[in-house]
């Protein structure tokens, strides 16, 4: 018989099941979109971030990140690339996958579980968060400050 994932004890687990995140960092202007969170019952420390969810089953990757983007920003994105992959170290079954993204619609407004929006300098964003950044993330966000990336 399966087991549902309320029933899974995960320190049992030492490798191979994670709970994956899929983020957008969304340029416009050479800006990114951060989103502050009401609560996070998963990470107490997370208060800023860039807007993204967990992934529906049955549904690809990226079309679940355009329906949370949209619930949480109200903005319609078109994803560009995967950038990047990680585990977060507060959380190691935390899995975080980083999409490049650029708005193309909707009505910009904080929603689901987001209470307020802001368009920053992508090297200003790295003040605003309060859980660990990977070096990869620093570095694109430094080099998209120069303008030396763009999509």
């Amino acid at each position: 018989m399966a087991r549902t994932p309320a029933q899974v004890s995960w320190e049992s687990f030492d490798r191979g099941v994670f709970l994956v995140n899929c983020l957008a960092i969304i340029l416009r202007d050479r800006k990114v979109l951060i989103g502050r969170r009401e609560s996070d019952h998963y990470i107490k420390e997370l208060t800023w971030t860039f807007p993204g969810g967990r992934p529906a089953y049955r549904v690809s990757l990226t079309d679940s990140l355009k329906k949370e983007v949209k619930k949480k920003t109200g903005l319609k994105i078109e994803i560009v690339k995967l950038l990047f992959a990680r585990t977060l170290p507060e959380k190691p079954e935390f899995l975080l996958l980083y999409y490049a993204a650029k708005p193309i619609g909707g009505k910009e407004k904080p929603g689901e579980k987001f209470v307020e929006l802001q368009w920053v300098k992508p090297a200003d964003a790295l003040r605003y968060f309060t859980t660990s950044i990977d070096p990869y993330i620093k570095q694109l966000l430094i080099t998209l400050e120069r303008g030396k990336e763009n999509w």
